[in-house]
């Protein structure tokens, strides 16, 4: 196997300004590292918002994720959020510091842009999270629905939150997602 070539900084761009080609690079790298279990609503999920992209210095992407806008309730206040999507590093450059590089990047954004950052983690990603200082939300965490409010008891435990301009938030208030087809968080 050929050792991966050096990683370039991580290039911000928000999905209007990516072109087609490099749309289709960064889809085909989370099929590749998700093993084909990224779904098209996965991808709509991550679109729209600014992405953070790697390449090796051969020009190949070696790492993304995106940050988009959703609100969510807590304490009777709808909060901007900057939720972190579609975060892979491809299976050969992965524990070389890449993924560190991409959430690098979208927490600057978070922090100067939303009140506040979350995102679901997957089991392989909870402990880059937790070692930027991302915690585990301990609280309710809810959806707005079609019949109002709907309880998420499976997304708690892998809700991460990073209070940015909102300051702490208290997990004695549950914490309602905006709706969204195929996974809600």
């Amino acid at each position: 196997m050929t050792p991966t070539p050096p990683a370039r900084t991580p290039r911000t761009a928000h999905t209007a300004d990516l072109t087609s080609d490099e749309l289709r690079a960064v889809r085909a790298l989370l099929d590749d590292a998700f093993d084909g279990d990224f779904s098209d609503e996965d991808w709509d999920h991550g679109l729209g918002g600014v992405h953070a992209l790697v390449h090796d210095d051969a020009g190949r992407l070696v790492a993304h994720g995106s940050v988009v806008m959703r609100r969510v309730r807590h304490r009777e206040r709808w909060l901007r959020v900057g939720y972190v999507e579609a975060v892979a590093v491809r299976p050969d450059a992965r524990r070389t510091g890449l993924g560190g590089r991409v959430m690098a990047e979208l927490e600057r954004v978070i922090d100067r842009a939303y009140d506040a950052g979350m995102l679901s983690a997957s089991d392989e990603g909870a402990a880059l999270y937790a070692a930027r200082g991302w915690t585990v939300w301990s609280g309710r965490v809810c959806a707005l629905g079609t019949e109002g409010v709907m309880h998420l008891p499976d997304e708690e435990g892998t809700t991460f939150v990073r209070p940015a301009l909102a300051g702490p938030l208290d997990p004695a208030f549950e914490l309602v997602f905006d709706w969204r087809d195929g996974d809600v968080l």
